[in-house]
């Protein structure tokens, strides 16, 4: 099993950044797809962003801004989320993967908002 704890969320302006941090302990050995999703109020959950070895994959919604690091020595997944706006305000999930288990934390809020 895989434990996911995200943290580094909170209440920012539009245009500014942060950086969500998610740490992985567990079954670390096991080389798992590792990602980011959001959920925002009222919609479904949605692919931001996810790293395989060193192939990093993002969404429409993470392209761009937001930039994904893993420092495996500390097992901790990094989000950095750049040029941020109100439409990025959602709970922000960490999630491995590897078929067919899968497994998620338990979400940090982000909000954007002048």
């Amino acid at each position: 099993q895989v434990q996911l704890v995200e943290s580094g969320g909170g209440l920012v302006r539009p245009g500014e950044s942060l950086r969500l941090s998610c740490v992985v302990s567990g079954r670390t050995s096991t080389p798992y797809t590792m990602g980011w999703f959001r959920q925002a109020p009222g919609k479904e959950r949605e692919f931001v962003v996810s790293m395989s070895g060193e192939t990093v994959y993002y969404g429409k919604k993470g392209k761009g801004r937001f930039t994904m690091a893993r420092d495996n020595a500390k097992n901790t997944l990094y989000l950095q989320m750049d040029s941020l706006n109100p439409e990025d305000t959602a709970v922000y999930y960490c999630n491995a993967l590897k078929y067919p288990f899968e497994y998620w934390g338990q979400g940090t809020q982000v909000t954007v908002s002048s």
